[in-house]
């Protein structure tokens, strides 16, 4: 009966508490360890066993937090930390920005109204944070007059040059010519 007990609490221990990068109980295996008790108290260097046993006797866990020589180990409720992290995670998730990029695709002959309709859109992206990536692609004997897509690129630019900054500024790639624009902070 005994034996079983020691079993099951070794599982509860070990294995039901998710454990990412951080030794725990029976996993440390250096002969001995600095220990620091839960309110943050040097306790020492002593033996692995007599720390575990410490431990064991004020109900919380053994948790490797350090490699140096000795290595440091501190008592804690390792299932209430990894909560804790858990739940700090999920908030710094939550409140980061993710930012898209947009594309835009012109034409080296593009048409003086269909640019401005096409630089509204952009300026929409570019207000909402996202960066946008624009684009000509050339074709036919187009790619002859690649200064003339570099003409249109620039006069797109302008249009939007209040709200942008070239991130990358137009480079022509085969047949396609591309400038990424950033939203000014």
């Amino acid at each position: 009966m005994v034996g079983a007990f020691c079993a099951h609490y070794f599982l509860r221990r070990c294995f039901f508490i998710a454990t990412q990068d951080m030794q725990i109980n029976e996993e440390i295996r250096d002969p001995e360890v600095r220990l620091i008790d839960e309110n943050g108290q040097q306790l020492g260097i002593m033996d692995v066993r007599d720390a575990q046993r410490l431990a064991d006797e004020r109900e919380l866990d053994l948790v490797k937090v350090s490699q140096n020589v000795p290595p440091t180990c501190k008592l804690m409720d390792y299932s209430k930390y990894r909560y804790d992290m858990l739940k700090r995670e999920k908030e710094q998730k939550r409140n980061q920005k993710i930012i898209e990029i947009k594309e835009i695709r012109l034409s080296a002959t593009i048409d003086q109204h269909d640019m401005e309709v096409k630089a509204k859109q952009c300026d929409k992206f570019l207000r909402n944070g996202d960066k946008v990536k624009v684009s000509i692609r050339f074709r036919g004997r187009q790619i002859t007059k690649g200064e003339m897509g570099e003409d249109v690129m620039e006069s797109f630019f302008d249009m939007v040059s209040d709200v942008a900054v070239k991130e990358r500024p137009p480079k022509q790639e085969g047949r396609n010519m591309f400038m990424v624009l950033a939203p000014k902070k």
